[in-house]
């Protein structure tokens, strides 16, 4: 369900004359009987609106005074958002003939023509106010306090998103709400300047027109609305020809390519943009890829196991990102804990339409081909997902047939493509071969259409660190751990991240050390799996050169630490290339 709350203006929308008819209020039963709530959100003050209500209650919160203070009627609690004006200010309007006023909690309100007399006196006392009108209402708030930020308030007490949220309106200070929402609807009373911004306009008006909205709601999530709704497309790139975007609630993607091709940071990239839009994430990290996301917060590492429950709880804020890091959960044990953390997002998403987002990085561990479902409840989310992988004929069928947008970066990106195509059983689109995408660039295919295109990306703004935390001190496994063997192979000394080949390295032999040197073995793992080419170049200088085993081991650890930051306890931190 993509929209869990109504936000509703009253006066001249959810009300006719001042009161909300038989017809509505059966509308908005309809509306929570279908697992969604209701808020109200006007310029009146609150004891007026209350008055006119015969079930308060249904509304989980009101926000009153044009966003001045948030009302529970369940606790009857008020909350103010702002300081009220000087008792001053109310004194000289009365004293320069303003007559119609009125003085709530913070707002203070009379009625036009009263706006210069309002304006002047503002200036005149040398006062940080505002004037908003409505109808012929000229309201005065502190300046920032709108209907926008009201809702924020109340939604962020109900840990619910404004993405998550209809509004509909129908007056000047109507604005700001239906620009806050993930869709703003006009009803067709609604002044003309308002059926403008907003992104759907009813055909019915008042109370009839939330009634239309509403049975939209219950009946299709208002998909059908969603083509309009063009201002929250998040830009991915631009092709020669135009500009590519993703609808950041029905799209699922795939970033692919080789090790070191740059998938993270173009996930990254992606990530920073919907972070900016408001968009919430969670990552599930099984490498400690992205331990350092500014973006985000960590839990989890090397040495210990993230906790469902703790997962759950930063991302009820809706503010809040997530990275679980399961670098500390044994490689064998991370599809386990993967299945789990997926149950628990996917039905904390089903209750309140969070995370918005999914990332699972390196998808071919912990959705590998031989997976499947035990049931719906354990399938992925249909939407909203970005699974990162080198290998997408690794990740299970199913998975691959729910995406709708691939981009692959790296070498030999066509290759790629065919692989994605031959395992989710895919025609494969028009391709150029490309040995290797430039810098900055990846290839972008809208699943389904007949050719891929090349797109340029902007690099993330928080510069990813380029080798990540898991070469530091992760674990590579087996098959990518160095091995000092020695000579005759009678050693077996594994070295599973660059923190332990440094340990190791101080610790052999000369024999042993040279050994390795002479067949450039150490420049060959940091080639092929640290995947650190500089650095392999530069120690691969360093074994060629004349220099003995001590002098050549301290060269070999200073181009390494000049990359890592590697101190001798166990916060090991990377550095930031």
């Amino acid at each position: 369900m993509r929209y869990h709350v109504l936000a509703a203006d009253y006066d001249g929308t959810l009300a006719h004359h001042g009161r909300i008819d038989d017809a509505t209020w059966a509308a908005l039963h309809r509306l929570v009987d279908s697992g969604r709530k209701v808020v109200m959100v006007t310029g009146r003050e609150l004891d007026d609106v209350l008055a006119l209500l015969r079930e308060p209650g249904l509304f989980v919160r009101i926000v009153a005074e044009n966003g001045a203070l948030v009302y529970d009627p369940a606790t009857r609690e008020v909350r103010l958002l702002a300081e009220p004006p000087p008792p001053r200010f109310v004194d000289e309007l009365r004293a320069r003939g303003v007559d119609q006023l009125a003085a709530g909690r913070v707002i203070v309100a009379t009625r036009e023509p009263h706006q210069d007399t309002v304006l002047h006196a503002i200036r005149d006392l040398g006062l940080e106010l505002q004037v908003i009108f409505n109808k012929g209402a000229v309201m005065v708030l502190p300046s920032g306090v709108n209907k926008a930020t009201g809702l924020a308030a109340a939604l962020g007490e109900l840990g619910l998103s404004p993405h998550n949220a209809a509004g509909i309106g129908d007056a000047e200070n109507d604005h700001a709400l239906l620009v806050a929402c993930e869709c703003g609807v006009a009803v067709a009373n609604a002044l003309p300047a308002l059926k403008d911004k907003a992104d759907l306009v009813t055909a019915a008006g008042d109370g009839d027109g939330v009634a239309e909205l509403i049975d939209q709601l219950i009946a299709e999530d208002l998909a059908g609305a969603a083509p309009r709704l063009a201002r929250h497309r998040i830009e991915i790139g631009a092709s020669e020809r135009a500009v590519v975007s993703i609808d950041p609630y029905a799209a699922n993607l795939m970033v692919c390519g080789t090790s070191g091709s740059g998938k993270s940071t173009l996930t990254t990239s992606l990530l920073e943009r919907l972070c900016k839009s408001g968009y919430q994430f969670a990552i599930v990290d099984p490498e400690g890829d992205y331990a350092s996301l500014e973006l985000a917060v960590v839990l989890g590492g090397q040495q210990r196991e993230p906790l469902v429950e703790e997962v759950i709880d930063v991302v009820r804020d809706p503010s809040h990102n997530v990275v679980v890091n399961l670098l500390g959960v044994a490689a064998s044990q991370r599809p386990e804990c993967f299945g789990r953390l997926l149950a628990a997002l996917r039905e904390f998403r089903a209750r309140t339409g969070r995370p918005h987002w999914l990332v699972v990085d390196e998808a071919h561990h912990v959705l590998p081909a031989a997976w499947e479902p035990a049931n719906d409840a354990a399938a992925a989310p249909p939407r909203g997902m970005i699974y990162v992988t080198v290998h997408p004929g690794s990740v299970a069928p199913v998975i691959l047939k729910s995406l709708d947008t691939l981009l692959v970066v790296g070498e030999r990106p066509h290759d790629t493509v065919i692989e994605l195509c031959r395992a989710a059983e895919l025609a494969v689109p028009r391709l150029r071969e490309i040995d290797r995408l430039p810098p900055g660039c990846a290839l972008y295919w809208k699943i389904g259409d007949p050719a891929a295109d090349l797109i340029r990306v902007e690099p993330p703004r928080h510069e990813r660190t380029r080798h990540s935390r898991k070469y530091a001190e992760g674990n590579l496994g087996n098959a990518r751990s160095f091995y000092f063997r020695g000579r005759d192979g009678k050693l077996n000394l594994r070295a599973q991240n660059l923190m332990m080949f440094l340990q190791l390295g101080d610790g052999v032999d000369d024999d042993t050390w040279q050994h390795h040197r002479e067949q450039r073995d150490y420049s060959t793992w940091l080639r092929d799996e640290v995947k650190d080419d500089p650095l392999a170049r530069e120690v691969e200088t360093i074994e060629r050169s004349s220099l003995n085993a001590a002098d050549s081991r301290a060269a070999i650890r200073a181009a390494i630490e000049k990359r890592y930051t590697l101190p001798a306890d166990d916060a090991v931190t990377s550095e930031v290339a």
